[in-house]
């Protein structure tokens, strides 16, 4: 399926020829536009009003929004007035458009803290510049639905000598400054916007970062999403036993202890069970939003929790002189760092971290 619409309210001068310019490009590269929105869409473009950013409401999860919000008055902080549009439009992407007297600069949010510029210009090639930036990202493949079952061995249930290392590794995180606080989705959104985001994506908080540790040959232990991992203790909830991908479902397979409500796995559960399978000697995996100097890093920014972020990474861990001790840089968002243990991996990255992430 690869068509597209553009939605939402009646665009100015600007916009309009800039939608113009999306609609030409997204055509000329093989998607269908779509007047009737009722239809299930692959790609929108959501316009929206700073003072009431209309959702699109989307239709399944596999539909991939990009909100577009043009403004004129320069805000202090640009990310930090842009990053809440992205979250109250429940839009997976955001193109904050701000006019600076004769010029006009696009920046391009991601959920993942992602925010890069692009300098707006009539040239025959900047669309094509704007199409390669949002197409690869926008076709991306999620797996991050969870299947659970109750079958966690007993033993277990109140976790073992790894998972207290993971829960001595979360406060470690959070001594180096390396857990941003989890962004209050409840304080942008209202009930129905939350319910919407439950459905679609499970998601019910945004936190970033997230550790594992291996099990044993086939599963390993995980943070679990939208937790304070600084304080993972409960097995089921704070801390997750992942079994597998089930590709027949698209899935991640999880067990838990009985009497559990569980929380979901991280959307990056996929990228660590695929270096785990494809390299026994890895013990240990942490993703940090943060950066390190010359490093292999991915050429493009795909979503998390999408199955070519996946297997990007995989294969710059692959291509590492040590795969077991690789550090791989992810676009626009951070670092995914492989180890024989997580002690192996905090004595590797102590002084080496840079708390800001380069944008491209």
């Amino acid at each position: 399926m690869k068509n597209f619409t553009i939605t939402g309210t009646k665009p100015s001068g600007f916009l309009e020829n800039f939608t113009n310019g999306l609609k030409e490009t997204f055509s000329e590269k093989g998607y269908d536009f779509e007047e009737n929105t009722d239809k299930e869409i692959r790609v929108v473009f959501n316009i929206i009003e700073p003072e009431k950013p209309r959702p699109f409401r989307r239709k399944a999860q596999a539909t991939f929004v990009i909100s577009i919000l043009e403004v004129n008055a320069e805000p202090e902080n640009t990310f930090e007035s842009a990053y809440p549009y992205l979250i109250r439009s429940l839009a997976n992407h955001l193109i904050y458009i701000l006019h600076r007297g004769d010029s006009t600069e696009l920046y391009f949010v991601s959920p993942e803290q992602g925010f890069y510029k692009m300098q707006y210009g009539s040239e025959s090639d900047f669309y094509e510049n704007v199409y390669n930036r949002l197409e690869p990202i926008a076709s991306a493949q999620l797996v991050i639905d969870n299947d659970f079952i109750s079958d966690l061995d007993g033993a277990f249930w109140d976790g073992n000598e790894t998972t207290s290392k993971m829960y001595e590794s979360g406060k470690k995180l959070d001594g180096m400054n390396l857990l941003p606080a989890p962004f209050p989705l409840e304080k942008y959104l209202n009930q129905r916007d939350m319910r919407q985001l439950r459905k679609l994506y499970g998601i019910g908080g945004l936190s970033y970062g997230n550790l594992s540790s291996r099990h044993d040959d086939r599963n390993f232990w995980m943070s679990a999403s939208g937790i304070d991992k600084s304080n993972m203790k409960k097995i089921g909830q704070d801390i997750l036993y992942i079994k597998r991908y089930n590709p027949d479902k698209n899935t991640m397979e999880i067990s838990i202890p009985p009497n559990v409500r569980p929380k979901r796995a991280s959307v990056d559960a996929i990228e660590h069970w695929m270096i785990y399978k494809d390299h026994p000697d890895v013990g240990a995996i942490v993703h940090i939003h943060a950066w390190m100097d010359n490093i292999e890093a991915t050429e493009v920014n795909y979503p998390c929790g999408t199955i070519q972020l996946a297997e990007a990474v995989a294969d710059l861990v692959r291509k590492a002189p040590d795969p077991s001790r690789a550090v791989i840089g992810l676009k626009n968002h951070g670092l995914t760092i492989t180890g024989r243990d997580l002690d192996d991996i905090f004595d590797r990255i102590d002084g080496q971290i840079v708390q800001q992430v380069p944008m491209a």
